[in-house]
């Protein structure tokens, strides 16, 4: 019995050496998101919580952002080594600044955004919303997607109002629409309106940037390649497994971050991500979530030099490299 019992204690001395060991080893680093924790983040929490990250060499922390915090010098000066991009235009403007930046991974295939309408207002199809009376954008896309809105479609630019990320103006008006997240405004304007808006998704239109992207600086690349790889695998394993897994542990560390989101709200997201295909959706389904294709790029890019939101000069392979994406990593994982 003591000899047994010698044993085992002395296996599981070995054990925590080589776990401690093994912990020790992993390499530090940070990736800074560009918004408060919350379900659009899921797949990072998941992948940091459930040890994916761990498992191929990664202890990382996630430094969430929000309205005081601005992430992507915090990259350019090599204080994070990863950060969470809005679409594509950053990394167009970064190449266009000669900032040597580029996009590793997407892991959204479409971007969230919508336009919104009250239904049975005559504003229930996509060719109808430049009819009506008032158009409620953000400053941002007033000088992104709204120009592509306004060359593609015909929108009147006159008709634009400032949208301050309050929904009453557009709950009162039945006459406007108004932008948002597929996977927030939407449950805003059912909370306080009472209603279910028409949703518009303007990648389904044509807005074809990728969103959520994983962005990193050349040097990382060039200097520390396994750690991008691990980062980028990581990332698309745990989408896989906070979209159609068990996601609890990655709930509450993005509750914990940030405090102030609901069960609701998530479970609203996850809901609007899944049915939408923002994450897991086209070319996925073939080659893994974070996909991306030079094609796809180059077209996002001609629409925007159409609209006149970039200029038509930019090398935009400068922006992005397919090294490290297009694996088929983790689509044994959904399920």
């Amino acid at each position: 019995m003591d000899g047994k019992l010698k044993i085992s204690v002395g296996s599981a001395i070995v054990l925590l050496a080589v776990s401690t060991l093994s912990a020790a080893a992993n390499e530090k680093v940070t990736f800074g998101t560009n918004w408060l924790a919350q379900a659009e983040h899921g797949g990072y929490y998941q992948a940091a919580a459930d040890g994916t990250y761990a498992a191929c060499g990664l202890d990382v922390t996630i430094m969430q952002g929000g309205p005081q915090v601005s992430g992507r010098p915090l990259l350019l000066a090599g204080k994070i080594d990863f950060y969470m991009g809005g679409n594509m235009l950053q990394a167009f403007d970064a190449v266009q600044q000669d900032i040597p930046l580029r996009v590793v991974a997407a892991s959204f295939q479409k971007e969230p955004q919508v336009i919104m309408s009250h239904p049975g207002q005559g504003l229930d199809k996509w060719e109808d919303l430049k009819n009506a009376d008032q158009y409620i954008i953000g400053d941002e896309g007033a000088q992104s997607f709204f120009q592509w809105m306004i060359t593609e479609f015909g929108f009147d630019p006159a008709k634009r109002v400032p949208y301050t990320f309050n929904p009453a103006p557009f709950i009162a008006n039945k006459k406007s629409i108004q932008q948002g997240y597929v996977t927030s405004e939407p449950y805003a304007v059912a909370k306080e309106g009472g209603f279910q808006p028409n949703l518009f998704l303007l990648a389904d239109y044509g807005f074809d940037t990728y969103a959520t992207t994983i962005e990193t600086m050349q040097a990382t690349i060039d200097k520390r390649p396994e750690v991008v790889q691990c980062f980028v695998d990581g990332s698309a394993k745990g989408w896989y497994n906070y979209l159609y897994g068990d996601n609890a542990a990655a709930n509450a560390a993005i509750k914990k971050d940030n405090p102030d989101i609901s069960d609701e709200q998530i479970a609203f997201s996850i809901e609007q991500m899944k049915k939408f295909g923002i994450v897991d959706s086209g070319d996925t389904e073939k080659l893994g979530i974070g996909a991306m294709t030079e094609e796809r790029i180059q077209s996002f890019y001609d629409k925007m030099v159409k609209a006149k939101v970039v200029p038509d000069d930019i090398d935009i392979k400068k922006s992005y490299t397919l090294a490290f994406v297009n694996k088929g990593v983790g689509i044994e994982l959904k399920k």
